[in-house]
């Protein structure tokens, strides 16, 4: 697993304006899930958690998507 990004609830702490800065292209993939205002001032400051709950998503189902991308970029 991406080291930024856990699969554990507790660890889910990434807030999701870092996520984007880290890898852009995680925008896209959060936004294809559901998240459509990752741009919004109230992302900002949100972890991925907070965003997932917010917007009705299960957690360990997006996780699993943005760490299926961050294992295309270590291979």
């Amino acid at each position: 697993l991406h080291r930024l990004i856990r699969r554990q609830r507790q660890m889910c702490i990434r807030e999701v304006a870092d996520l984007i800065a880290l890898d852009p292209n995680y925008a896209a993939i959060l936004m294809a899930s559901g998240m459509g205002c990752v741009g919004c001032p109230s992302s900002q400051g949100e972890s991925i958690e907070q965003a997932a709950y917010v917007h009705g998503m299960d957690l360990d189902e997006l996780l699993g998507r943005l760490n299926e991308y961050a294992q295309t970029k270590e291979a």
